[in-house]
């Protein structure tokens, strides 16, 4: 008997069952889900660190000025030392208020409030310009004083800086979705850095602005 040749085509399909098929389905979605939150984090993870960095760079910044004006300090004791020897008192405040300051480290509240109390004698000690006038027409004393003028400038827009980005950071790691990356990658907020003592500000030949 004659038979035609087998083609696969006219075999019988055989389908998947309706329940593999939303099984599936049902991982395909799972997946997608799991990538595409995995980006999200991924990207705001990014930010994150981003920022941090800007505020770590900002900081840096300040403790440069800040080491600096402290560098400056004992230099114009000693200048002023030369015409006003009796002034003992407020020379060893100063230096008791610069080791204070020194020691603060990193903790930006902290740092804030030692520089602070650090200004108030040093203005002070500027202002001894006036009572000596041959204390005020020294040349290195001029020339110190203008250096801590630049310097505490200097220091201003630092920590201008630093606030702005202090200010970015801890509002994304309070914002959703990124306060819930923030908090699985134990990220948490940075206090910012203030100087408002009234030495900061009473002086004049500091050079500071009010905010």
């Amino acid at each position: 008997m004659f038979s035609a040749p087998y083609d696969s085509r006219w075999a019988p399909r055989r389908h998947l069952p309706i329940t593999d098929k939303a099984n599936a389905l049902t991982g395909l979605y799972i997946f997608a889900a799991i990538a595409i939150v995995a980006i999200i984090v991924i990207v705001l993870f990014n930010q994150l660190i981003s920022k941090r960095q800007m505020v770590n760079s900002g900081w840096a910044d300040i403790d440069v000025q800040l080491k600096r004006r402290a560098d400056l300090i004992p230099q114009l004791v000693t200048t002023v030392q030369a015409y006003a020897a009796h002034e003992r008192q407020l020379f060893e405040d100063v230096a008791e208020k610069r080791n204070a300051a020194l020691a603060a480290g990193n903790n930006a509240t902290q740092r804030g409030e030692a520089e602070s109390a650090l200004s108030k004698p040093v203005g002070r000690l500027i202002a001894l310009g006036e009572a000596y006038p041959e204390l005020k027409a020294n040349q290195n004393f001029l020339d110190l004083q203008k250096e801590l003028s630049e310097t505490e400038n200097k220091i201003e827009m630092a920590r201008r800086f630093y606030n702005g980005a202090v200010r970015e950071l801890n509002t994304a790691v309070e914002s959703f979705p990124s306060n819930v990356v923030a908090g699985g990658f134990g990220m948490g907020k940075r206090a910012f850095f203030e100087i408002t003592a009234a030495g900061d500000r009473d002086v004049p030949t500091l050079g500071l602005n009010p905010q």
